[in-house]
């Protein structure tokens, strides 16, 4: 790897990773979220900050390898899509507890993580394939969202 996509990889890793674990320490659950109902399948919250923090990794590599490969392309500008609608869900969810927009944050992040894998795959089959695990925690978190909605 040349020293320039070495020093590239490292703006990417450190805006996603360093942004996300900014914005998780900022919006820690708490006690509201404790209090509220939550379905059978929540996982224990432990598990949470390791799960993002390789999602982060994976999302910031597959960023730098589409930013390198097409920079101006429909691509990219789903995986910024995706990274602010990443980054405003938990502000919505921990910080304001609107569990209801945090829903519609979560479900938009969703349409724009699927679209983004078959755009990035004539770019980057790499970064395509590193949102597929992205895609699925997604869609996860959106029916934890939706559940908790339900139920509160």
């Amino acid at each position: 790897m040349r020293t320039a996509d070495v020093q590239q990889v490292a703006v990417f890793l450190l805006l996603v990773v360093g942004v996300g674990l900014a914005i998780g320490y900022a919006t820690v659950p708490g006690a509201w979220y404790a209090n509220l109902a939550k379905p059978s399948f929540t996982p224990p919250g432990w598990l949470f900050a390791p799960v993002w923090t390789v999602l982060y990794i994976c999302i910031a590599i597959a960023g730098w390898r589409i930013w390198a490969a097409a920079p101006r392309s429909i691509a990219m500008l789903l995986w910024s899509v995706a990274l602010i609608l990443n980054f405003l869900w938990s502000p919505a969810f921990f910080g304001a507890h609107l569990i209801g927009a945090a829903l519609l944050v979560v479900g938009s992040l969703f349409v724009a993580v699927v679209l983004f894998i078959p755009t990035a795959w004539p770019h980057s089959r790499t970064a395509a394939v590193l949102f597929v695990p992205y895609a699925a925690w997604v869609a996860f978190a959106a029916s934890l969202n939706g559940a908790i909605y339900v139920l509160n």
